[in-house]
């Protein structure tokens, strides 16, 4: 059997892209050429790589299995690029992360501060999703390492740190309930409520106390954007539900605070660092994946050290 990269390549884009017509696009060639070489390389493999569907392409089972080997193919080469430079004395890299919303507000600006200080010459590139699309993003090969919460254990991941965080409920440091050590669900139910969307990794640990608690509740917004719940919150539209990463800065302010979910077991969500199992980790990956565990090892520590709201407010 004798594939070709460019081959490789061009299934990889289709693959990426579930349209041959797309990836043509991103190839810079015409549909025509990505098409002849799809077909060949189903002519070397012995079967369809794709299910043809009226809107793109689907990967068959045979492409299933075939894509795994070829992001490994693709991924060993970025791996031998790597090395090269390395020989040649060049400490440069590109790291792709995925990561989820919350920790764009503290947890990554310092990470990628410290990597540029330590390392300038590695580029840096993040996208955004929930934790389920983070964690297939590593495992399809379009990141190179995710970082999410409750990511579900799978033999295509490897956890290489992790942290827990207690869920709790943040509002402005004004409300009722803002000087409590912690509260139920059932103390909260008595205010307007922002719950979060199903997408979100908390929603299945919300939704028990949501099916536990019988009273009528006030939602006032459902929202699977982090970032647009700890606005509404911080404006005291409503109780909004998450763990301490992401409202770091307004904690430091004063203007909100976060109170810890009590009841019969602590809720906790862990956020925990993934790469693809098996993979080759390039130089400027590893320099990524320690300065990441340094921070969320950092992360914890702070949280068993202030584990109410009332002590961080004295800890400023």
């Amino acid at each position: 059997m004798h594939i070709h990269a460019r081959t490789l390549k061009y299934f990889d884009m289709i693959r990426r892209c579930k349209s041959i017509r797309e990836a043509a696009r991103h190839l810079h060639v015409s549909a025509s050429a990505v098409n002849r070489q799809l077909l060949q390389l189903e002519q070397e493999i012995g079967s369809p790589l794709f299910d043809r569907l009226v809107g793109g392409v689907r990967l068959t089972a045979v492409g299933e299995l075939f894509a795994r080997h070829v992001t490994t193919v693709l991924q060993d080469q970025n791996r031998l690029l790597s090395e090269l430079d390395a020989l040649r004395g060049i400490r440069r890299g590109e790291v792709k992360i995925a990561a989820v919303e919350g920790v764009n507000a503290d947890v990554l600006p310092n990470v990628l501060e410290k990597m540029a200080t330590l390392h300038p010459m590695v580029k840096i590139s993040v996208v955004t999703g929930g934790s389920s699309q983070v964690a297939q993003a590593v495992v399809d090969g379009d990141a190179d390492l995710a970082l999410g919460y409750n990511v579900q254990r799978s033999e295509l991941l490897r956890q290489y740190a992790v942290g827990k965080f207690k869920l709790g409920v943040i509002m402005p440091t004004a409300h009722p309930l803002a000087t409590r050590k912690s509260v139920t669900f059932s103390d909260c139910s008595g205010y307007p409520l922002i719950l979060p969307g199903q997408s979100l990794s908390m929603y299945p640990q919300m939704r028990s106390l949501l099916i536990n608690h019988k009273r009528p509740l006030t939602v006032v917004l459902e929202s699977a954007s982090i970032e647009l719940a700890r606005t509404m919150a911080v404006r005291g539209v409503g109780l909004a539900f998450q763990t301490r990463i992401g409202i770091e800065k307004e904690m430091m302010e004063g203007s909100m605070v976060h109170v810890p979910l009590a009841g019969p077991n602590p809720v906790f969500s862990e956020l925990g660092v993934y790469a693809r199992e098996g993979r080759w980790i390039p130089p400027a990956l590893d320099a990524l994946l320690r300065v990441l565990s340094e921070e969320i090892v950092r992360c914890e520590a702070e949280e068993v050290r202030l584990p109410s709201s009332l002590d961080g407010a004295s800890a400023r």
